[in-house]
């Protein structure tokens, strides 16, 4: 066909092509994942530990349990898996509810499969609350150093926030009396210094008074040599000596995992913000007179969490580990729970006589953990443009 005059001779040849919709981000994550083998596996194992823990809780759990991990058989003891019970020498109320012991049993005849289970979710709750503590408290102090870090800090609120959270964790952690005199006495310290500033009428750059008032430092510089300080300390060791101060305890063993495991989201927070802090859309917020806490909290921690997923990720396993070691060792979660550390202690001097009681419970461990750091590793690849391309 010719063109008409005037008219561009490929207007009429040219077909416009329907643009494709764009692939929204779960279905791009959904496709890399399955791409990269070892963490598509990873997260499979993840998800069935997670429904086995589950299923754990409920199955362990109770006065009248399906599986009670506390029942002991003492003519049963130390029997190999996928044995048979003696029902002639057994109740009606101790015989295993599958019929048979799938794991076989340990010193006292109890049932290693019901105690596997019960381990699991004590493995698994240790794993995310612990790991959950670590990332809050990571997110806040990345947070403030990141947005804040130029801003300084004076001495005097240094010292007096140090008197106020020592005395409020020696109240928590039950040392009332000294915790008090703590808080009183950082309260007095804030009233006498506040009513002294008003009263004073010359300038307090003098003696100890520029001690206390004009000694300066910025936040970022205080808490990256806080995060430097705790790197300092190796963490096994630290949390062993937390944990043999404390009583044995579950919600102990979670609590001081986490407290001793946030340095390195820490790190990740702070560099995120460190770049995204001079991007346009914050920029843009504080010219629109958007609040500092409502920026950080809605616009900046969305766009720097996906670090601190991987590396919460990763954290995970470690904490998992962590526990079996201390209950390895004696240190963790106490008796009548049973962790999988607890039974590879106890199966630790049977290690000839009865095998299974060191390999099933280490071999679990070794599956869990690994799955853990696969996945954790393929959602780093995921997520970071470059990591991917050089894949």
């Amino acid at each position: 066909m010719m063109a008409r005059e005037g008219e561009h001779p490929l207007k009429h040849t040219e077909v416009e092509k329907p643009l494709t919709p764009r692939e929204s981000r779960w279905k791009e994550f959904w496709r890399l994942l399955r791409r990269n083998r070892l963490a598509f596996l990873g997260l499979f194992i993840f998800i069935l530990f997670f429904l086995i823990a589950l299923a754990g809780l409920f199955l362990t759990s109770g006065t009248r349990p399906v599986f009670d991990p506390a029942v002991v058989r003492l003519e049963e003891k130390l029997r190999p898996p996928l044995s048979s019970p003696k029902s002639e020498s057994l109740g009606s109320d101790r015989i295993p509810r599958l019929g048979f012991y799938l794991f076989g049993t340990d010193e006292l005849g109890r049932d290693v499969f019901s105690r596997m289970l019960q381990g699991a979710w004590v493995s698994l709750t240790v794993g995310f609350v612990a790991v959950g503590i670590a990332v809050l408290i990571g997110i806040l102090l990345g947070g403030i150093s990141g947005y804040f870090g130029q801003n300084s800090i004076r001495v005097n609120q240094i010292l007096l926030a140090a008197v106020l959270l020592l005395g409020g964790g020696l109240v928590v952690a039950g040392i009332t009396v000294l915790g008090v005199v703590l808080l009183v006495l950082g309260g007095a310290f804030l009233v006498f210094f506040q009513r002294w500033k008003k009263r004073a009428n010359k300038p307090v750059e003098t003696g100890w008074r520029k001690l206390l008032w004009v000694g300066t430092i910025s936040i970022d510089t205080l808490i990256m040599r806080f995060v430097d300080i705790m790197l300092c300390f190796p963490s096994f060791f630290l949390i062993l000596t937390v944990v043999a101060l404390l009583p044995a305890s579950i919600y102990n063993i979670m609590i001081v995992i986490g407290l001793t495991s946030w340095m390195g989201t820490t790190r990740f927070v702070r560099a995120e913000f460190l770049s995204l802090r001079d991007q346009d859309f914050v920029t843009a917020a504080r010219a629109l007179g958007v609040s500092n806490w409502r920026i950080i909290f809605r616009h900046m921690i969305p766009n720097a969490i996906a670090p601190v997923l991987v590396s919460a990720t990763i954290s995970i396993a470690t904490a998992i580990l962590t526990e079996a070691g201390l209950s390895f060792l004696g240190l963790g979660v106490p008796p009548p729970h049973a962790t999988w550390g607890n039974i590879l202690s106890d199966g630790k001097n049977f290690i000839f006589d009865a095998p299974w009681l060191t390999f099933i419970p280490g071999v679990a461990i070794l599956i869990v953990v690994l799955s853990f750091n696969l996945f954790g590793e393929g959602l780093r690849d995921i997520i970071n443009p470059r990591l991917r391309e050089r894949s």
